[in-house]
């Protein structure tokens, strides 16, 4: 054998090495960043009365458990056979945290509409407000990080040549280290970020998923800031 051919074989062999091991990213960012919304979620729920974000009052909190609990079974970027049942589980309870806080998003805009109790204080209007907009921007972060590039495992194994967002360190190499790869913290990064803009700022989608993901979520924040403010100072004044 060649020396060229040992030296493409070698590289074959270190590329399936890297791809049975991939660079495991850690699972206590978002772990972390859930239990702090389960905590403000509880907290609020019990200075405010029950039915003023969901019909339900514990079932955002409910399903922030639940979620916890998976993350903790699934450890997404872990490739061990014994945790595929509860890494399955993840898109499915990451969705119903997105239709819980769009439905605590589309009640507050009622209240907001109709004039309810919350919408006559504007301290308990406010801390209601920013609690439901940071649900929306921690559900649609957790949304990005399983939609992008197939989610935290397919990233690390490089399964998916194609990617959903572009991060600056994508679009400018030279910014990072070659083997860079977003992680958690880059995906609540853009979940704020889009809210705040209402637009895409330093990361863009390329893909129509991630495009129309981005949409409904700058369009609700949009929504929910206008008529949080409108009413805010109209309760001010």
């Amino acid at each position: 054998m060649s020396s060229q051919d040992e030296a493409a074989s070698l590289t074959v062999s270190r590329l399936d090495d890297a791809a049975e091991s991939p660079v495991r990213e850690p699972r206590w960012p978002p772990l972390a960043a859930v239990l702090v919304f389960l905590g403000l979620n509880v907290g609020l729920r019990l200075w405010l009365p029950g039915e003023v974000l969901v019909g339900v009052p514990w079932l955002l909190p409910t399903i922030e458990l639940l979620l916890l609990l998976v993350l903790l079974a699934a450890d997404p970027s872990n490739p061990a056979k014994r945790r595929e049942s509860p890494r399955r589980l993840l898109p499915f309870v990451v969705g119903l945290l997105n239709v819980g806080a769009l439905w605590a998003t589309a009640l507050l805009i009622y209240h907001l509409v109709t004039g309810a109790e919350v919408t006559e204080s504007p301290g308990m209007l406010l801390a209601a407000a920013a609690l439901v907009w940071i649900g929306n921007n921690l559900s649609f972060a957790l949304l990005f990080w399983l939609l992008d590039s197939g989610g935290p495992l397919a990233r690390a194994r490089g399964e998916r040549p194609y990617r959903d967002f572009a991060f600056t360190q994508h679009m400018s190499p030279e910014l990072a280290p070659a083997e860079w790869r977003p992680v958690f913290a880059d995906y609540l990064h853009l979940g704020f970020t889009n809210a705040t803009a209402f637009s895409p700022t330093d990361v863009m989608p390329l893909t129509l998923r991630g495009k129309y993901a981005m949409l409904v979520h700058s369009t609700v924040a949009l929504a929910l800031f206008v008529l949080v403010v409108a009413r805010a100072v109209n309760a001010f004044t």
